[in-house]
C-alpha cells in the first residue's frame, strides 16, 4: 500500500539494507520481515534533499486518532544493553508493542520505533571465544543483533548512539571505524535523523559520536559539532510560527531538563548531561530550546532510572508556588527506563509510548513488568504554536530505595540559598555546625559560579539552569570542616603607569572584577584553599577516557609482575611498594569516588 504523503524521511534514500544474522537471532526473528529502510536525517554531506517515502502507521485505543492525519504514535525504548545470553525480556518487550503498532497501522498510518542508544552490554557475553574478554557493546556483533531486534518491530525504526555503542575496542582502533560499523549495521548515512511523522510534525536524533578520543570519560555522550550546526539550521527552518513541531531524542538529557539524575554515578564523573565537560556546548541545547517553540518534547534514557517518578518528566513551566519559572521553552522532557531486568538501577522495566495530533500530545508508560500494561503519565494540550499546558496523570509511584535516587537540585529563593556570598567580604558557608551529610546549603560566587553542599560534598552547579556539574571536594575531605568564601583580591581596577607598555590604559566602563577564595578549615585550624580550574571552572575532572586509564593500568600491572619476580616482592605486599604518578591526574579508578590523592595502587 502507498504510505501517505506526509510519511516522509527527510533526505533520506530509498533502499533496502538486509544486515547478516547470528544463527540464534536468525532463528528468533525468522517470522519477521527484518529489511528495513535507510532512515538517517540527511544526507551523507549534510544537505537535507531527495525524501523517501516510508511505509509509516499510527494509532492506538482512543478513537479520536482514527483517520487523523496529524495523529502519531511513537514506541522509545531506553537503554537496551542486549546480552544475547538473556534475551526473554527483550521479546516480552516486543509482544508488548506489537499490538500497539498493528492498531497504529489500522488507524491512519503514521508510527515509527525509536531506540536511545546504548544497544549492547558492556561486558564479556560469551560472544567471541577467539576474545574472551572482550566487551559486547559496539562490536560488530553486537550493532547487527540490535539491527535485527530494532527491525522486528514491524515498523521502521531510527536509533541514535550512546555512551557504549562505540565501545568495540578490541575490534576497532578508531572511533571512526566504530562509527561506520554503527551506521552500516542500521541504514544510517549520518549519525543524526530527522523524520516526519506527521503533517508539520518532526522526530529529530542526536547521537554521541565520541569514545576513545574522550578528552575525560569516555561515557560522557558528546554530541559532535558537525550536528549540533544541522540540529540549529533545522530548527531555523522549521519555526513554531510556521507550525511546525519537533520531537527530539538524545541518549542523555541536556543541561537544563530538570530531570532526576544519579549524583553518585553520572554527575560526579562528568557524563551527566550531553556534552557535559565542555561548558559551551553543554548550555548550547537547552539555549536552543529557549530560542526555538517548535521543540515540543525532548526525550532521554542513560540513567536507568523508572518512569513512575514525577521528576521523569518536566513541563516547559512549573506552579509558582513551587520556585522560579525555569525556562525550558515550550519542551517537556522525559526520561526513558529500560526494557531488562538486569539493566535497572530500581527495578522498573518501562518504555515510553509518544501518541498526539494537532492539538498535543500524551506521554504513556509501557510495563513490561505488567504484561505491556499502558499507563498514561502527562497530557499536553497546544494553546497555540508556542504554549501549552501540561498536566500530570498521577503522583508519584514510591517504592523500597526510590529515597536514594530523589537528589536536590537549588532553585533561586529556596531555603537552601546563601544570600550575599557573591557580594560580601566575608561568608560562612555553614556558621551553626561543621558540614554533614544532612547539609544542603548553596551560593552564587562574584564571578557567577555556583557551588554548593549535598550529602557531604562540594558540587559546582550551572549557573544559569542550577544543573548539578560535578564534584569539588568529595565527602572524605568535607565531612566535619567548614567553608568560608573571603575576598582574595582587588576589587577596583588598578593600572600601574610605570610598568612598560600601560602608558595611557584605562579601566574598561563594564569591569566588575572582585577575586574570591573558597577555604575549607577543621577543628584544629588546617585550611585548604579550593583553587579554581584554569578556564575558571571548579568541578574536577578526574576520570579519562577509558582507553588512557586501560593503558595505564596495563603498565602498572607489568610494574607489579616486575616487583614480585625481579625484586623478589611478596604477592600480599606488592601493591603497597608499587606506585604511580601523574600530572594533574591521580587515579586509574573510573568512578571519582575522592578528590584525595592516592599514592598506592588500588
Amino acid at each position: 500500500m502507498q504510505a501517505p504523503a506526509h510519511a516522509l524521511v527527510v533526505a533520506g534514500v530509498y533502499a533496502i539494507l538486509l544486515l547478516s544474522q547470528t544463527a540464534s537471532t536468525a532463528n528468533a526473528f525468522a517470522a519477521v520481515d527484518r529489511r528495513r529502510l535507510v532512515l538517517s536525517g540527511t544526507t551523507a554531506n549534510g544537505d537535507g534533499n531527495a525524501p523517501a517515502i516510508i511505509n509509516g502507521a499510527n494509532g492506538d485505543s482512543n478513537s479520536k486518532y482514527k483517520n487523523d492525519p496529524t495523529a502519531f504514535t511513537i514506541g522509545i525504548l531506553g537503554d537496551l544493553h542486549i546480552d544475547p545470553r538473556k534475551m526473554d525480556d527483550y521479546y516480552a518487550g516486543r509482544q508488548h508493542f506489537l499490538p500497539i503498532f498493528e492498531e497504529a497501522k489500522n488507524a491512519h498510518g503514521n508510527c515509527a520505533l525509536v531506540s536511545l542508544g546504548d544497544l549492547g552490554e558492556s561486558k564479556n557475553c560469551d560472544h567471541n571465544p577467539a576474545v574472551p574478554t572482550e566487551l559486547f557493546a559496539g562490536t560488530s556483533q553486537c550493532h547487527e543483533i540490535a539491527a535485527d531486534f530494532l527491525g522486528s518491530f514491524g515498523v521502521p525504526y531510527e536509533v541514535i548512539g550512546g555512551n557504549h555503542d562505540l565501545e568495540g575496542i578490541d575490534e576497532f582502533l578508531t572511533d571512526e571505524e566504530n562509527l561506520d560499523v554503527f551506521l552500516k549495521c542500521h541504514g544510517k548515512q549520518v549519525p543524526h535523523f530527522a523524520r516526519l511523522v506527521a503533517d508539520k510534525t518532526y522526530i529529530v536524533g542526536l547521537c554521541s559520536t565520541v569514545f576513545r578520543d574522550a578528552a575525560y570519560t569516555s561515557h560522557e555522550v558528546m554530541v559532535d559539532c558537525k550536528q549540533i550546526a544541522w540540529f540549529e539550521d533545522f530548527l531555523n527552518t522549521h519555526p513554531a510560527d510556521e507550525g511546525w513541531k519537533v520531537f527530539v531524542f538524545t541518549h542523555a538529557p541536556p543541561n537544563g531538563s530538570g530531570l532526576r539524575v544519579l549524583q553518585e554515578n553520572h554527575v560526579i564523573n562528568g557524563c551527566c548531561w550531553l556534552n557535559h565537560s565542555d561548558e559551551k556546548q553543554c548550555r548550547k541545547f537547552i539555549e536552543l530550546v529557549r530560542e526555538h517553540r517548535s521543540v515540543k518534547a525532548w526525550f532521554s534514557g542513560h540513567f536507568h532510572l523508572g518512569q513512575d517518578y514525577q521528576d521523569s518528566i518536566t513541563f516547559p513551566t512549573i506552579d509558582p508556588s513551587e520556585g522560579p519559572y525555569p525556562n525550558r521553552g515550550s519542551c517537556v522532557f522525559a526520561q526513558t527506563s529500560v526494557m531488562r531486568g538486569g539493566t535497572s538501577r530500581d527495578g522498573r522495566q518501562q518504555s515510553r509510548l509518544l501518541r498526539g495530533n494537532k492539538d498535543g500530545f500524551e506521554i504513556c508508560t509501557v510495563d513490561h513488568q505488567k504484561d505491556g500494561k499502558i499507563r498514561l503519565d502527562a497530557t499536553i494540550t497546544y494553546s497555540d504554536d508556542s504554549h501549552e499546558v501540561g498536566v500530570y496523570a498521577h503522583e508519584d509511584i514510591a517504592a523500597r530505595g526510590d529515597a536514594y535516587f530523589k537528589v536536590y537540585m537549588p532553585t533561586e529563593g529556596d531555603m537552601g540559598e546563601i544570600c550575599g556570598a557573591h557580594e560580601e567580604e566575608c561568608v560562612l558557608v555553614n556558621e551553626s555546625e561543621p558540614i554533614t551529610k544532612e547539609t544542603k546549603q548553596w551560593w552564587r560566587l562574584s564571578c557567577g559560579r555556583v557551588l554548593g553542599i549535598l550529602n557531604g560534598m562540594l558540587l559546582e552547579y550551572d549557573k544559569s539552569t542550577l544543573a548539578p556539574l560535578g564534584l569539588v571536594v568529595s565527602s572524605d575531605e568535607l565531612l566535619g570542616r567548614r567553608v568560608v568564601v573571603i575576598d582574595s583580591g582587588i576589587e577596583e581596577c588598578v593600572v600601574d603607569f610605570d610598568k612598560p607598555g600601560m602608558e595611557g590604559a584605562e579601566c574598561a566602563d563594564d569591569y566588575q572584577e572582585r577575586e574570591q577564595a573558597v577555604i575549607m578549615y577543621d577543628e584544629d585550624n588546617n585550611v585548604t584553599v579550593i583553587q579554581p580550574n584554569e578556564d575558571g571552572s571548579y568541578w574536577r575532572k578526574i576520570v579519562r577516557n577509558k582507553i588512557a586509564r586501560m593503558k595505564e593500568r596495563r603498565r602498572e600491572l607489568a610494574a607489579i609482575e616486575f616487583a614480585k619476580y625481579d625484586l623478589g616482592v611478596k604477592e600480599d605486599e606488592v601493591k603497597e611498594v608499587v606506585k604511580s604518578s601523574w600530572g594533574p591526574y591521580m587515579t586509574t579508578s573510573g568512578v571519582a569516588k575522592s578528590t584525595n590523592v592516592k599514592a598506592t595502587i588500588q
